[in-house]
This record gives structure tokens, sequence and C-alpha cells, in this order.
């Protein structure tokens, strides 16, 4: 991915001559922090391109219409990963521009903060425009690509994932219907259960019942016997009394 058209844009600013000494000394000194940036391969050197950054505005400050160092602006944000800030930069810069070719470079730029960003979406709607305002603008086309094939794998692991969750909700569902055919089989099982101690229940008070019908039956007929007996005793009384009644009437006789 191409580092952005800050070179032609820096070729731009040096080529003016009309600026005042002040704004020329910042636009130099920015260029100049920008550049020793580059020249670091090892690492990324933020505070290089911080102070670029500082500088541009204070020769924006002085002439804040100047398009070309406002590119050179969201160039030094997009080199520190200011991706926000830079897509508002350069999408204000594609706004008010109305060269092609400035429209094209600033839409490009935007595009590529957009990609750093994983906004796929937009990053191709950038480039696309980028390239209806140079067509013949190459790396536009080879980025266009590059994020649409992002966007391809995003979407087929997003689909991927999409059906595993579906597989994982019928795996569940089946789960489901087997604790569901478990718990009814539990239900079923209680039922029976209840059913056979219920069963129980009632045939022991059946036989409680019985027994006592029984028992009933017993002592009544105990009763009735002891009142037999006791019926034979007072009538075996009655005739001890009576024989002794006569005997005694027949010694008196004599």
């Amino acid at each position: 991915m191409k580092q952005g058209y800050l070179i032609i844009s820096l070729l731009l600013v040096w080529g003016s001559v009309s600026q005042a000494q002040n704004e020329r000394k910042f636009i130099r000194q920015g260029n100049k922090y920008f550049e020793d940036a580059l020249k670091v391969t090892d690492k990324l050197d933020t505070a290089q391109f911080n102070k670029a950054e500082i500088e541009y505005r204070k020769a924006l400050e002085k002439k804040p219409d100047n398009a070309k160092w406002d590119f050179n602006l969201g160039d030094a944000l997009y080199k520190q990963k200011k991706f926000d800030e830079s897509i508002e930069k350069f999408k204000g810069i594609a706004d008010r521009t109305i060269d092609k070719t400035e429209k094209s470079r600033a839409l490009y730029n935007q595009g590529n903060s957009l990609l750093y960003s994983n906004k796929l979406d937009e990053s191709i709607a950038a480039y696309k425009e980028a390239l209806r305002n140079n067509p013949r603008d190459v790396e536009s086309k080879y980025n266009l690509l590059y994020a649409m094939k992002m966007k391809k794998k995003k979407d087929d692991q997003k689909k991927k994932q999409d059906q595993k969750k579906d597989q994982n909700k019928d795996k569940n569902k089946d789960k489901d219907k087997d604790k569901d055919k478990d718990k009814n089989k539990d239900q079923k099982k209680d039922q029976d259960k209840n059913k056979d101690q219920q069963n129980k229940d009632q045939q022991k008070q059946q036989q409680q019942q019985q027994q006592s019908k029984i028992s009933k039956q017993n002592a009544e007929q105990m009763l009735q016997a002891l009142e037999n007996d006791e019926k034979k005793t007072q009538e075996k009384v009655k005739k001890v009394q009576a024989l002794k009644a006569q005997s005694k009437k027949v010694e008196k006789d004599w």
C-alpha cells in the first residue's frame, strides 16, 4: 500500500513563492521532521511525525484555506495512526477541491485511513470514488481489490460463524428435546410410583378395615359367649339354691 501523495503535495508547497516567510518556515520545518521520520525504517517514529503535525498546524493558522498544507497535515495524522482525524481531514479536502486529480489523491488517502480502521465498506467506496476521478490510478485499483478481498474474507468468516451458531442452536434444541423426553420419562416413573404407592396404601387401609371388622365381630362373639356363660352360671346357681331350699323343707317335716 502506498504511503500517500505526500511527495507530490510537498513539491507543490515548495514550488510556491507567494507565501510569507514565516509560513514557509513552518512548512519547511514540518517537511524536515516528516522526512526524518521516514528515514527511520526499524520503527514508526511517531514523535517526529507529531512535530511535523505541529508545524503544519502553525502554517495553517496563517492560511487555513491552503489545501496543499492541509494535505500534508492529513499525511502527518495518518502516519501517527490518528485515523479518525485523517479520515475527516482527507474527506474535507476531497469535498472542497474541484481538481479531479487532487480529489482522487485525497479520496485515496481517505480510503487508506478507512482500511486501517477496518471500515472496509467505506474504504471500498472511497477507492471507487477516487477511480471515478482518476481512472488511471493503478494504486487505487490495487487497494480497491485488496479491500474487496479483505471484505470477502471477513464475510466468509462471519458466514462460518453464523453457520456454527446455527449448528449449536440445533444441537441445543436436540438436547432440549432429549431433556424433555427424559423429563417425561421421569414424570411417568414418578406417576407410576405414586400409583403403586396409592394402591399399596389403599390395600393396607382395606386390610386394616377388614381386620378391624373381624376384631369387632370377634369381640361381639366373645361378649355373647361371656353372656351365655353368665346365664348358664346363673341358672346353675338358681338350681343349686332351689335344691338347697327343698332339702331344708324335708328336714323340717321330719
